[in-house]
């Protein structure tokens, strides 16, 4: 009887102990889906290009100051940024949507197709969110929803960022990733780890992939400019070919990761992805230019293939009598997945998608600028089903494309997922992994 009567007793103490509850979570993310999708479908029909989403950035500033967020605007050009204070002390936790759509012309057949325009690179095109961009913002508005209704709850503050430029600023200007940490926005207050997620159109809906340390490779631009000497093309004694010298470089350039880099370490690539030179069939010109992409998931890998890539295009350019001129801007870095952190959150998502759909896999050479927030904090960045349920991969047509799908029932999981990932680590679930990588 003393041992009923002092578990009686206890029920209130042990209750207040508890975290917040997974099925409340559950709950309202199920009663919120369709407020997502009606969100998701909206940015969809109205898309912006990037450091351009003024009505995109609008909606959401409306939407979290309705809610009572300490709302700040303007964040790298058109970037908004929320805080949530929780009702105890403890971590913070950043949680990252895109806004920014692609200069693509729609011609998926639905109901909020895009018909929107605009002038990109001196030519007509049209603007699609061809990449989930849409997705991820709506997702992200219905988890600062949610944590917001559990805000005496909360262990600590949330910090909800909605990025814009992620796939690239437009010429001359700064943004993305890169400029919203270098206007501070992982400070005031200090962010402790930062979550993100990407809908992926070969993935299922329901399922969830993701991969330890290199997760998404480095992206880096480069230009070989070969100098010769113009000749007649009858006789190319009297000058210098750089035509036939920009072949051999490329030819030398793919022998960089084929023979020079460790592949079992991780995959790399090179390719030139254009190259430009010569007004006539019979002129040998003066000079030509190739430019290409550079991709590593090993950041010591690029370096040393930056390195390579000089080496081989000056030395084969000075063999033929030519000079060569490389050039690398520097883009996005490793998308590098802390792995304490990724293991000590694997247990929350496999929770929530079920241990059968939360499924690892090989690092893929395509790049994020997530990445930039992960260079400054642990981070952990997956992928998200949203290809309809039975379609297989292949059968789905690619981020980037005017037949780009995306079926919204899959924006659920995503809400799911992002809430108890936030929940879990402010109660603890992270804290075995170190600060910092």
């Amino acid at each position: 009887m003393k041992h009923f009567l002092l578990a009686f007793l206890l029920l209130p103490l042990l209750a207040a102990a508890q975290p917040p509850s997974k099925t409340k979570i559950n709950a309202m993310a199920d009663q919120l889906e369709p407020k997502v999708v009606a969100w998701r479908r909206d940015f969809h029909q109205h898309p912006e290009l990037g450091n351009r989403e003024f009505k995109t950035a609008e909606k959401i500033a409306a939407h979290l100051k309705s809610l009572g967020l300490d709302v700040k605007t303007g964040v790298a050009h058109t970037g908004v940024v929320a805080l949530l204070k929780g009702g105890k002390p403890g971590p913070v936790v950043a949680l990252r949507a895109d806004m920014d759509a692609l200069p693509v012309t729609e011609r998926v057949v639905l109901a909020f197709a895009s018909t929107a325009k605009t002038t990109y690179n001196d030519q007509n095109v049209g603007v699609m969110h061809a990449c989930g961009h849409d997705t991820h913002v709506a997702i992200l508005m219905g988890v600062a929803e949610i944590l917001t209704a559990m805000k005496g709850e909360l262990k600590g503050t949330v910090k909800f960022i909605f990025q814009p430029a992620e796939e690239g600023a437009p010429n001359g200007e700064e943004g993305g990733a890169r400029l919203m940490v270098k206007e501070g926005v992982l400070e005031n207050p200090k962010v402790d780890v930062i979550f993100g997620l990407h809908i992926n159109a070969q993935t299922g809906v329901g399922q969830i992939r993701y991969k330890p340390g290199g997760a998404m490779a480095s992206s880096d631009e480069f230009t070989v400019r070969v100098k010769g000497r113009q000749s007649h093309g009858a006789y190319p004694w009297l000058g210098v070919d750089p035509i036939v010298t920009a072949a051999q470089i490329i030819t030398g350039l793919q022998t960089i990761v084929s023979r020079q880099l460790p592949l079992t370490n991780e995959a790399a690539v090179i390719t030139v992805g254009a190259i430009h030179g010569g007004v006539r069939n019979n002129i040998i010109p003066e000079e030509v230019e190739m430019i290409g992409t550079i991709r590593a998931l090993d950041t010591t890998m690029q370096k040393a293939m930056h390195a390579k890539i000089r080496r081989t295009a000056t030395l084969i350019a000075e063999s033929g009598g030519a000079q060569a001129e490389v050039t690398i801007k520097t883009g996005y870095p490793v998308t590098f997945n802390d792995p304490a952190l990724t293991n000590a959150m694997l247990a929350t998502l496999q929770e929530v998608a079920g241990r059968e759909n939360v499924v690892l896999q090989k690092a893929v050479t395509g790049a994020e600028d997530f990445s930039f927030f992960q260079q400054k904090v642990p981070g952990f960045f997956f992928f998200l089903g949203g290809a309809p349920r039975g379609k297989q991969s292949g059968e789905t047509a690619p981020h980037h494309t005017p037949d780009f799908f995306i079926d919204d029932s899959g924006l659920e999981l995503g809400v799911k997922a992002l809430c108890h990932l936030t929940v879990d680590y402010l109660n603890g679930a992270g804290n075995a992994q170190p600060a910092g990588k």
